[in-house]
């Protein structure tokens, strides 16, 4: 969010937003859910920002907004300003530590530098000394100098220790952070930011090794009659279920992502297009195995069916071709009827 809307939600002219926000959000028929909300002030703070572009492109297509698309929207738009904060946070946190172990480094230092003049004074004393009063006097000194340092060296590990738990949770943390960030909130998989990331790295790493290099693009059958005859809870019942069976048979190095409303993609490293096609056709078969019954009322759902093309990479094709090709199987898949699988490479040998 820019500065001048965090000032301006900071301020008195939050209230005008906020109502322009719930006046927007009913004239477009958007229930004025928190994460909804929070989309619309991104939205109505920046409209020429990238999330205020898509919005008002949703908008324009009368393509539903419901929470299937808010997850995406949060997904793709909102997860980068919050990681960005608990990085800032982080980095507080850190500063802190390292100057707070600074001060405990540098007090130790002096304490030994001290320490050291107190054992150059006792060694000219001890010289110097006439009796054994004298001696007791140098001795007992030595003694609570050794203490002072002992414990200086004590308060300085145990610091160190706390730092380095502290270091090690905020590391955990924002590992957690940056999972969150990068999985879709509806359905648990990988979300389009880390969908486009793991296919740059396999593209990179197939260039590399020269091991091949598979990607499908899976899409629900009709899922625009679902939503209509059942409502969007429904249909995001079939996103999640399409989802899981999707997840079961996404085992590393395979890569399952949500792509974008009911489309998904998998990256498929190393494996050939027997291989690979072997798994579509499981996860065709097993996700059309089954009737779903809607939850609140246990309606018969009917069947639901996947459409999927797949392509294999070209030796230093990019990544938006390849996943061109495996679009232009998919489609092929749906022109032949849906509820089938498309390879690319057959389907240019056709051509």
């Amino acid at each position: 969010m820019p500065a001048s809307v965090e000032t301006t939600l900071r301020g008195p002219e939050a209230y005008s937003l906020s109502r322009q926000v719930i006046d927007e959000m009913e004239r477009a028929g958007v229930w004025p859910t928190p994460l909804n909300f929070e989309l619309w002030l991104h939205y109505l703070g920046d409209p020429e920002g990238a999330l205020g572009r898509e919005i008002r492109r949703i908008l324009a297509a009368e393509e539903p907004f419901n929470e299937a698309t808010a997850d995406m929207l949060a997904a793709e738009y909102l997860p980068r300003g919050r990681l960005s904060e608990e990085i800032r946070d982080a980095g507080r946190v850190l500063d802190r530590e390292l100057a707070s172990v600074s001060t405990a480094i540098a007090k130790a230092h002096r304490s030994q530098a001290a320490y050291g003049q107190t054992l150059d004074k006792a060694a000219t004393s001890i010289d110097a000394a006439g009796d054994g009063r004298e001696l007791k006097t140098i001795v007992t000194g030595l003694t609570a100098a050794t203490r002072r340092v002992q414990r200086e060296n004590e308060t300085l590990e145990k610091k160190l220790d706390a730092s380095t738990r502290e270091v090690a949770r905020l590391r955990e943390h924002l590992e957690q952070v940056r999972r969150d960030a990068m999985t879709d909130a509806l359905t648990n998989l990988a979300n389009r930011k880390s969908f486009d990331e793991s296919l740059a790295a396999a593209c990179e790493s197939s260039d590399a090794s020269g091991d091949p290099l598979l990607l499908a693009v899976l899409d629900i059958d009709h899922f625009k009659r679902f939503n209509d005859t059942w409502g969007h809870q429904t249909g995001d019942q079939v996103l999640r279920y399409v989802a899981s069976v999707m997840g079961r048979s996404a085992r590393s190095p395979r890569v399952a992502a949500r792509y974008g409303g009911e489309e998904f993609a998998m990256i498929f490293p190393g494996e050939t297009p027997q291989q690979v096609e072997t798994a579509l056709e499981a996860i065709r078969k097993e996700i059309a195995s089954r009737s779903l019954r809607r939850r609140s009322t246990s309606d018969d759902l009917g069947a639901v069916t996947i459409s999927a093309g797949f392509a294999v990479r070209r030796p230093g094709e990019a990544g938006a071709t390849l996943l061109e090709r495996a679009d232009t199987a998919l489609y092929a898949s749906k022109r032949a009827g849906r509820n089938r699988i498309t390879s690319a490479e057959l389907l240019s040998q056709a051509a």
